[in-house]
């Protein structure tokens, strides 16, 4: 089992940068994959990006492609998800997810058993 924290929500205006972190506790190694998802107020649960488990492949939603940057510390046992050029409709809850069966990761969401307790994103206009 594992066990996700994030931290690094808040409220920035358009435009500006934030910076998630999800910290994993419970399984000493690193190898698996890891995602993050968004839910903003009365909306399904969407896929923001997904990397595997060194790093080496990353594959992002349409939406954030070119904005967002998801990056691992395998060493610290952290998950990264950069986020620049944020826009109003970035607003959500922010989760990140692990798969502790596959290394690669997917973008459904029912495929990651273990998921963090979300991060608040607001994004003003």
């Amino acid at each position: 089992q594992v066990q996700l924290i994030e931290s690094g929500g808040g409220l920035v205006q358009a435009g500006g940068s934030l910076r998630l972190s999800c910290a994993a506790s419970g399984r000493t190694d690193s190898t698996y994959a890891m995602g993050w998802f968004r839910q903003a107020p009365g909306k399904e649960r969407e896929f923001v990006t997904t990397i595997n488990w060194n790093g080496g492949s990353t594959y992002y939603a349409d939406s954030v492609k070119g904005r967002f940057t998801i990056s691992r510390d395998n060493a610290k046992n952290t998950v990264y998800l950069q986020m620049n050029s944020l826009k109003p409709e970035d607003t959500a809850v922010y989760y990140c997810a692990a798969d502790l069966r596959r290394t690669i990761g997917s973008t459904r969401s029912d495929q990651y058993p273990y998921w963090g307790q979300g991060t608040q994103v607001t994004v003003s206009s």
